[in-house]
C-alpha cells in the first residue's frame, strides 16, 4: 500500500494556520495512507497565533500528523515594513523548510514503509514557498483561506491589470461596478481589498495570482451548495483544478486561547440565557475600534433591548505600527459611564472570546462580524445570522457576497475600513447598529431561516456522499498518484 506524507506551510497569522491545521487533521483522519506535517514559520504577526502555536505542541494530534515550529526569525525582520514582512519571513524560513524536510524525505527513504513525499500544501499567501516544491520534484497544491468567489476576484484583477492594462489603484473611492465572474452580482469597486488601492501593495496581490494559478490545483475552504456560482465560474478550463473541502472550522472544544476559568464563566453565563436570544459581537484577532466609536456600539446594545455578548478589545496605542490588539484591564475605562451596571441583567462585556464555542451554543441569536473567512464559515455552519461590519483585507468583500449576492446576512456598514497604520475610520451611528442587530435578531426573518438551511446542507457536504467529502476523496486520490 502506498502512503504519501504531505507538508503544508501557512502563513503565521491566526486564521491561516488554524485552517491548515485543521486541513492536515481532516486528511489523516480521512485516510490511513495520509500522513501530515504542519510546518509554522515565526515570527508571529499577532500573539494569538504565537499562543495558539505553543498549544498544539502540548496537545494531543492525530496519528500521523505532526506540527513543527520553525525557529523564531524576529532579528531578521523587526525592521521590515508591513508589506514586505511576509515575503520576508518566507524567504528566510525556506532554507529551514529544506532542512527539514530533506531529513524527512531522507528518513522515509530508509524505510520501504514510511510515507514517502507526495506534495506541499501552501496557504495562499505562501505561495513564495513553490521553489522548495520545485526542489523536491513534487507538485504543490494552494489553499485558500478566502473563498471561491474571492479567488476568482484576483485571478479577475489580474487579468484586468495584465491584459488591459487597467490601473487597479484608480478604483480607490470609485464609483465603478466590476462585473466579476466569480460573482452574481456586480461588485462595487469601492469593496475591493485596500491593499489593491496601494501600488506597493497591489504588486504583491498580482503576483499571488499569477503564482496561484501555477498550482496543481487549488483547494479553497468552502463548499458546493454555499458558493456553486462562484466554483462554476472557476472551473472554466483556464485555471487549475479547485476542490473544494469545506466548511472546515475549528472544532468545539478545541479552543485554548482563554484561561479555562474565563472560558467557563462565558459558557456558564450562555447556558443562563434563552435559545437564540443573545447578540454576539466579535472582530476577530484585529477588530479594535476607538473611543467614540465604542460609546456608539454600546449606546446600541444599551437601546435596542437584546441580549448580547460584546467581545471588546483596545486598539495598540502605537500609532504607525502594526500591533494586534489587547485585552483591557478595566472596561471603565473606555464604555460609558454606568453602561455595566444599566446592563448587567441582559449583557456581558468580555475580551478574547472562544468563538466557535460562543457560536456553537444555543443561546446565540446573531452575531456581529468582521465578516473574515473563516467567521463567515463558522457563523454558517453553526446557523447564526450575520451583521456585517468588516474592517480590513478581504472583508468588505465577503460582506458583499454574503449581503448581496447569498442573502445570508445584514449589512451594518458594508463599506467600513480600517487602516492599521492611522485612525482614518469613519464612525457608525449607534441607530444604524440598532437598526441591523434588529433586523439580524428577527426570529423568523428570512435571513435567519436561509442561514439555518445553509448550516444543514453545510453538515452535509462533509459527511459520505456529501459534495465536499466526494471532492476531497478526489484530491487524496491525486496526491496518492504523486508517489512514484
Amino acid at each position: 500500500m502506498k502512503k504519501a506524507e504531505v507538508v503544508l506551510i501557512p502563513v503565521p497569522a491566526m486564521g491561516h494556520v488554524v485552517a491548515l491545521v485543521e486541513v492536515a487533521k481532516l486528511l489523516v483522519q480521512r485516510d490511513d495512507r495520509l500522513s501530515t506535517t504542519v510546518i509554522i514559520m515565526h515570527p508571529a504577526l499577532d500573539p494569538s497565533t504565537t499562543k495558539y502555536t505553543k498549544s498544539l505542541a502540548a496537545s494531543t494530534l492525530p496519528d500521523r500528523m505532526r506540527v513543527v515550529n520553525l525557529p523564531n526569525l524576529e532579528s531578521k525582520t523587526e525592521d521590515t515594513n508591513d508589506l514586505n514582512w511576509l515575503t520576508s519571513i518566507i524567504e528566510s524560513q525556506k532554507p529551514h523548510v529544506e532542512e527539514y524536510v530533506s531529513k524527512m524525505r531522507t528518513q522515509s527513504q530508509l524505510s520501504p514503509d514510511s510515507p514517502q513525499l507526495a506534495g506541499f500544501i501552501f496557504d495562499t499567501f505562501a505561495t513564495g514557498m513553490k521553489d522548495v516544491a520545485n526542489g523536491f520534484g513534487v507538485p504543490w497544491y494552494a489553499f485558500s483561506t478566502s473563498g471561491a468567489a474571492f479567488i476568482g476576484s484576483m485571478f479577475y484583477l489580474q487579468a484586468l491589470h495584465d491584459d488591459e492594462g487597467v490601473n487597479l489603484t484608480e478604483f480607490k473611492d470609485s464609483d465603478a461596478l466590476l462585473e466579476i465572474p466569480s460573482l452574481a452580482s456586480p461588485l462595487p469597486a469601492k469593496l475591493l481589498p485596500s491593499m489593491v488601492f496601494k501600488q506597493e501593495s497591489l504588486t504583491i496581490f498580482l503576483e499571488h495570482a499569477r503564482i496561484m494559478r501555477e498550482a496543481r490545483s487549488i483547494l479553497v475552504n468552502t463548499f458546493l451548495e454555499f458558493e456553486s456560482y462562484a466554483l462554476h465560474s472557476l472551473s472554466n478550463g483556464k485555471n487549475p483544478p479547485v476542490y473544494p473541502v469545506g466548511p472546515i472550522v475549528k472544532h468545539v472544544g478545541d479552543a485554548r486561547d482563554l484561561p479555562s476559568d474565563e472560558s467557563k464563566d462565558i459558557m456558564e453565563w450562555l447556558d443562563d440565557q434563552p435559545p437564540s436570544s443573545v447578540m454576539f459581537l466579535c472582530f476577530g484577532s484585529w477588530g479594535s475600534f476607538c473611543g467614540k466609536q465604542v460609546k456608539e456600539i454600546a449606546c446600541a446594545l444599551e437601546h435596542c433591548g437584546h441580549r448580547f455578548l460584546w467581545s471588546l478589545r483596545k486598539p495598540s496605542s502605537q500609532k504607525g505600527k502594526v500591533e494586534s490588539p489587547s485585552d483591557y484591564l478595566n472596561f471603565q475605562e473606555i464604555l460609558p459611564e454606568g453602561f455595566l451596571d444599566r446592563t448587567i441583567k441582559i449583557g456581558k462585556v468580555i475580551g478574547w472570546a472562544p468563538q466557535v464555542e460562543i457560536l456553537a451554543h444555543p443561546a446565540v441569536g446573531g452575531f456581529a462580524s468582521h465578516c473574515g473567512w473563516n467567521s463567515t464559515l463558522e457563523s454558517v455552519r453553526f446557523g447564526v445570522p450575520v451583521a456585517t461590519w468588516p474592517l480590513y483585507a478581504e472583508q468588505q468583500f465577503n460582506a458583499f457576497q454574503m449581503v448581496i449576492d447569498l442573502g445570508l446576512a445584514v449589512e451594518i456598514k458594508m463599506d467600513y475600513r480600517r487602516d492599521f497604520l492611522g485612525d482614518n475610520e469613519i464612525i457608525v451611528s449607534s441607530e444604524d447598529i440598532v437598526k441591523a442587530i434588529k433586523h439580524v435578531m428577527e426570529e423568523d426573518g428570512e435571513v435567519r431561516k436561509k442561514v439555518k438551511e445553509m448550516s444543514r446542507i453545510s453538515e452535509k457536504s462533509l459527511k459520505d456522499g456529501g459534495s465536499s467529502f466526494s471532492s476531497l476523496g478526489r484530491l487524496i486520490e491525486d496526491m496518492i498518484d504523486n508517489i512514484s
